[in-house]
């Protein structure tokens, strides 16, 4: 039999209760699960610090410095929809870039960016197997800075190659750290952010070397900016090899950083597992309509992606003038091996108005931006005499 309480008893309990959940908050932790303790945090690139009298330059992040051509930006200001969901699988989108790259639609899988893509593989193929044993995820590094945190949080264990002296991978010792456990392979390449891309021949060898079932990821977030001819080209590997999973996005060559559209290629028996760990809705209808418009005007796109190119080789080619050793550039940025000048050159750059993205004691990405910025970041080059004059 419930007693009712009156007004001081009524009264009484309340307090009695809130004292009771507040030394339970007081007194117990919130415990995040281990392992986001051992993972590091993702530092995106920052903005520069305004210096009076210059025009800051940002060329910490790979971003298209150029905005959307005129249609992507007619198209995003003419979308009003936005009450409504978005079509979960961008049938749209992919019906397009079916026709664009020459595959069956089915075999596209979208997600928000090339990472949002990468997370839903892992997510299928990569993490603790029932019986408590943990997958391995192989990738050179320095490489993709977000790996080890996605490989991480899927529950999968990173496997580290360090890269070559001349910042390409060591396909020779990825092979070689392949082991039973091995789930999923990381190929980056371009390299982000060291910049030389994976060439077709000792890529094939490398896929040929590896078992059949290990899921081998050929990630080419920068491939618009490829002028190697003898450069991997995944959609190639991928009609090729039933193991091979191509990343691309629409956020460095087409500027859509901002929207969040990347997409994933592989045949029918990995993409019916990556349908099952595709996160619902990830591009916005928004999105999804850019990057169609951007498909639509690829002559634009591409001519303003050489323009970024010409920039890329402008810069690489007054580096070397001023006897900088800088490996083969083949993305939207260039690598400085400053190794302990690290820091003391990203805090001269950012004394000029530049930020760049400095990596611990081991170097220095310096994205291709504006003109201007190019330029200024030449000429600070210039003055800078801890420069690596070879590998």
């Amino acid at each position: 039999m419930t007693t009712a309480l009156n007004g001081g008893d009524a009264k009484d309990a309340a307090v009695a209760f809130a004292g009771s959940v507040n030394d339970t908050t007081e007194s117990a932790a919130i415990d995040p699960r281990p392992v986001i303790g051992r993972l590091p945090k993702y530092a995106a690139g920052k903005p520069p610090v305004p210096i009076p009298g210059l025009e800051s330059f940002k060329l910490s992040s790979n971003e298209n410095p150029l905005p959307p051509i005129p249609a992507v930006l007619d198209a995003i200001a003419t979308h009003s929809a936005i009450n409504r969901y978005p079509d979960p699988v961008a049938s749209t989108l992919r019906a397009r870039l079916s026709e664009h790259l020459g595959v069956p639609a089915e075999d596209i899988v979208t997600g928000g960016g090339s990472l949002g893509a990468l997370n839903q593989l892992l997510a299928a193929f990569a993490g603790q197997q029932d019986d408590g044993t943990q997958d391995e995820v192989v990738y050179a590094w320095r490489s993709f800075e977000a790996y080890p945190i996605s490989v991480g949080l899927a529950g999968a264990k990173s496997v580290q190659i360090p890269v070559l002296p001349d910042g390409r991978h060591d396909l020779d010792a990825m092979v070689a750290a392949v082991g039973k456990r091995t789930r999923v392979v990381l190929l980056c390449t371009p390299n982000n952010p060291t910049g030389p891309a994976l060439r077709r021949d000792e890529t094939e060898r490398f896929i040929e070397s590896v078992p059949s079932d290990v899921v081998i990821v050929v990630d080419e977030a920068y491939q618009e900016f490829v002028r190697d001819d003898d450069a991997v080209d995944g959609i190639a590997l991928y009609r090729k090899y039933p193991n091979v999973v191509v990343l691309r996005t629409f956020s460095k060559a087409h500027g859509l950083a901002g929207l969040r559209v990347g997409y994933s290629v592989s045949q029918p028996e990995i993409t019916e597992s990556l349908r099952v760990a595709a996160v619902p809705f990830a591009v916005s209808t928004i999105a999804e309509h850019a990057a169609v418009a951007s498909l639509d005007h690829l002559d634009e796109v591409v001519g303003r992606v050489q323009t970024l190119v010409d920039e890329r080789d402008r810069v690489v080619a007054g580096l070397r003038e001023l006897g900088w050793a800088v490996p083969d550039a083949q993305g939207n940025f260039v690598w400085l091996n400053l190794g302990d000048a690290t820091q003391e050159f990203a805090a001269l750059a950012g004394a000029h108005a530049l930020s760049v993205r400095a990596f611990g004691n081991e170097g220095v990405r310096v994205s291709i931006g504006e003109t201007e910025g190019n330029s200024r970041f030449l000429e600070l080059c210039r003055t800078f005499t801890k420069a690596p004059a070879a590998y």
